[in-house]
């Protein structure tokens, strides 16, 4: 309260009314008195008009009527100036009265929370600590590259294929695959690097080679680099240099996401069938997934490869690491650890692929032996989804640098787009992941023209528009797409949503493009501001909340680049999205003291926009030392400037009362309502009404299965009276002030009556702000849970004969209304609830005797 002016002597000050209802001076003057006649339409409205008319009558009747008749207008503009700052103040201020679904925003904001913060400190992973752990040769999988890419032609030892054979876990369908090979002597194996598709090739093959002779080696890689891909491997089964090869099995790699590589045709694979059935031989061509060898895998040798079972895969790896100790205990404590939540939290993956479970059953077997220490244990934990990502991304556009076939000078640069659209699906996944495979794809597509420009900004990057696969990208960015709720103007529709199988590849992926490859922020810094001018909030709100957690990475450069910029934007979204990079920054502990300090300075000497960015943020509950220092801001913000932020200022005043400290936040709307200075009577009115139209489901950050959060289809003011019911008659008494106050009157009204009709037909919406949003029907049975709302509300706000008499007016307005008149039983129903059987009684006997 230091901002707030000082109070007026009390003898200035208005006289506490007798009524124990009222508090000291929370009516203005234009609010009649309590108990008055009801005259007109509203209650105590004659009452006014008389006592002003009697005092005109002392000027003379023309004297007086331009007076009243300018009272009226002033008091008729004050009226329509609390209805609008009890309008959305989020929508767009260009005139439209557009709505914004605050309720959808608030499901994006937790779902991009929880994706990105998950409880892994991935801002602290030092990645070369478990490199000094040594534990064997497990640190060979911690920088590997794409194996296609280093692999050399030459025959694979018979130590491998004993030891492949010992180790090898068969994936599902892989007697499929064998018999396939047996009857076609070729097969092009399709599947994700590191889905362990090279060595069930190797795996195939040894089983159809066991009885070949095989001079130069019974299992053979074709290098990719040399020869012609699919034709020069004819020429190595014909013998090449060293003679013919009978019943040899080669394996060969080809890397067509390469700009410039072509993929074999049909006719060239045929030739090589043909040669390896004359010569007693069989083949494996191994391909990535994707547009490029779909062609293949779509043809008659094509097949893809499934991934092997992750826990046999652990299973397998540990059976081999604690083989020395040949005890069936210590395997027993190693399953238990390998299941043990923390673990699995700190692993972050669905599913593992073949050399991450070798090193996570490596991990495990050295703590088992009292090599590693159980923290050590978990930051290598947390290692392999940081190896993944930094294999994603490692050196992706150096193929982009290599000269072309022809003059060996000229840089080839035709797939660029191409090249670039896995690697943006994959950060645009890590930003929008849960939200639908539509959006992330759209994103990325954007993303792709982003990162092409910025590696060749002379040339107009040009990708085809039929070769994406959905199938292909999940299976490159290791998603899984599943049917869910998406957020469509203001409804729920179901529809395909798309994930990361494992909740650490989210941050893993932020943190390696952030941390390891700077180039590379210009263009996903320009890729966010697209984002953030996205109506939808599953888009704008999930992308502000990773830029609040790359801000966190380097708080200098996101904030410079991402949030100041955004948050002294025009458009409300670009400031809303720099609020909630700011809350998400703040969420951090080592940098909430920098947004404090950032929010404060805004709310006292920023720009109107900053301001407006400052009020957003608060609401949030962490960017300031306390509820007390939060609302003095607000009340800072919304008065400054004649109220004109007061609308924002009251939206995140209400956004404050889902939190535990609920009654400070209502025992300053007490104050407020009492103060001198009108903007604060308004900023109390205004907040008041606004919490009555307000649901929970738009302002609360807590998932369900909280008191609240089960309640999220309720106008807020009917849940927290249920689930705090020590603040039920403080409630009463603020939404007793706006009713009973001239300027603010009519919007309360309305709001009484969205109040009512919510528990009467379940139908939230109608009239004042929720009105002017749209009905939104949550059904009989949603109206009928919210009945102990308004069971517990309204006898306390209707605790005297004038306040019956306010509640019964409207009920019988509700019941003449032409479009959705209220029946009699339900009316009936609603005064039953606002008044006890025994009130009921003496109302009676009073009106008899």
């Amino acid at each position: 309260m230091a901002d707030e002016a000082v109070a007026e002597p009390a003898s200035q000050k208005p006289q506490k009314p007798q009524s124990p209802r009222e508090p000291q001076g929370s009516r203005s003057p234009d609010a009649p008195p309590r108990g008055g006649e009801r005259g007109g339409e509203r209650g105590g409205d004659r009452g006014d008009e008389q006592a002003q008319g009697e005092a005109d009558a002392h000027d003379g009747p023309e004297a007086g009527d331009d007076e009243a008749a300018e009272r009226a207008k002033e008091r008729e503009r004050a009226a329509d100036r609390i209805k609008d700052l009890t309008r959305d103040p989020l929508a767009e201020e260009d005139g439209e009265d557009g709505p914004t679904d605050l309720a959808a925003a608030a499901r994006a904001r937790r779902a991009g929370r929880k994706l990105l913060t998950s409880g892994r400190d991935f801002t602290s992973f030092d990645r070369s600590r478990i490199g000094h752990a040594h534990i064997g040769d497990i640190n060979v999988s911690l920088d590997a590259r794409r194996s296609g890419v280093a692999m050399r032609g030459g025959p694979v030892p018979e130590e491998e294929l004993r030891r492949l054979r010992r180790a090898h876990v068969e994936p599902a369908g892989y007697v499929r695959l064998r018999r396939a090979l047996e009857s076609r002597r070729l097969l092009v194996l399709g599947g994700a690097p590191g889905t362990g598709r090279t060595s069930t090739a190797l795996a195939l093959l040894d089983e159809v080679t066991r009885d070949g002779a095989g001079d130069g080696g019974r299992v053979r890689r074709v290098d990719p680099h040399q020869g012609e891909g699919v034709r020069g491997l004819v020429g190595e089964v014909n013998g090449g240099e060293g003679g013919e090869r009978r019943g040899t099995g080669y394996l060969l790699e080809l890397a067509l996401d390469r700009p410039g590589t072509l993929p074999p045709d049909e006719m060239d694979l045929d030739q090589l069938a043909s040669t390896l059935t004359e010569g007693d031989a069989y083949a494996v061509v191994v391909v990535s997934v994707g547009s490029a060898a779909n062609p293949l895998l779509a043809g008659r040798y094509g097949m893809v490869c499934p991934p092997a079972p992750s826990q046999e895969l652990v299973t397998v790896r540990l059976c081999e690491r604690l083989e020395e100790a040949r005890d069936h205990e210590s395997l027993e404590h190693a399953a238990r650890l390998a299941e043990d939540p923390e673990v699995i939290e700190a692993v972050g993956l669905d599913d593992l692929r073949p050399a991450e479970a070798e090193l996570l059953a490596s991990l495990l077997a050295e703590h088992l032996l009292g090599s590693l220490t159980r923290e050590e244990l978990l930051s290598g934990c947390r290692s392999i989804a940081a190896v993944q990502a930094h294999e994603w991304f490692a050196g992706v556009d150096r193929a982009l640098a290599a000269p072309s076939s022809g003059d060996r000078r000229t840089p080839v640069r035709s797939a660029t787009a191409a090249l670039f659209h896995p690697v943006a699906f994959r950060i645009a996944l890590a930003v929008l992941g849960g939200g639908s495979h539509s959006a992330v794809s759209a994103a990325a597509h954007l993303l792709t023209w982003e990162l092409s420009v910025q590696s060749d900004p002379d040339s107009t990057p040009s990708r085809p528009l039929f070769c994406d696969d959905p199938e292909s990208d999940r299976a490159l960015s290791r998603a899984r797409s599943d049917d869910g709720a998406i957020d469509v103007a203001g409804t729920e529709v179901t529809g395909q949503l798309i994930f990361y199988r494992g909740s650490a590849l989210p941050a893993a992926v932020l943190a390696e493009i952030w941390d390891r490859h700077f180039p590379v922020r210009a263009p996903v810094v320009r890729w966010l501001r697209l984002l953030a001018d996205d109506p939808r909030p599953q888009v704008s709100v999930r992308a502000a909340v990773a830029a609040g957690e790359l801000s966190v990475r380097d708080f200098e450069y996101g904030f410079g680049e991402l949030v100041r910029p955004l948050a002294e934007a025009s458009s409300p979204r670009r400031r809303v999205f720099a609020a909630t990079a700011l809350d998400q920054v703040a969420g951090h502990a080592s940098h909430r003291k920098a947004v404090r300090k950032v929010v404060d300075d805004w709310s006292r000497y920023g720009t109107a926009s900053l301001r407006w960015t400052a009020a957003m943020t608060l609401g949030h509950g962490r960017a300031a030392d306390s509820v007390d220092a939060a609302l003095d801001a607000l009340a800072r913000i919304g008065v400054r400037d004649e109220g004109r932020q007061l609308a924002v200022a009251s939206l995140n005043v209400v956004r404050l009362l889902t939190l535990p400290e609920c009654a400070t936040v209502l025992r300053r709307l007490g104050q407020w309502a009492e103060h001198r200075r009108e903007e604060y009577q308004d900023l109390a009115l205004v907040t008041i009404v606004r919490l009555a139209t307000t649901g929970v489901d738009e302002v609360l950050d807590d998932e369900p299965g909280t008191p609240l959060g089960d309640r999220g289809d309720w106008p807020l003011l009917l849940a927290l009276a249920v689930t705090r019911p020590e603040l039920t008659g403080t409630l009463a008494d603020l939404l007793w002030t706006a009713l009973n106050t001239a300027r603010s009157r009519d919007v309360a009204f309305d709001a009484l009556e969205a109040l009512l009709r919510s528990a009467s037909r379940g139908e939230r919406g109608e009239g004042g702000e929720r009105g002017e949003r749209g009905e939104r029907g949550e059904g009989r049975e949603g109206g009928d849970r919210m009945r102990p709302g308004l069971a517990a509300l309204l006898p306390a706000l209707t605790s005297d004969e004038h306040d019956r008499q306010q509640l019964e007016w409207l009920l019988r307005r509700m019941m003449r209304d032409q479009d959705r008149p209220l029946t009699t039983e339900q009316a009936s129903a609603l005064w039953r609830l606002a008044v006890p059987a025994r009130q009921r009684r003496s109302d009676e006997e009073e009106s008899h005797g």
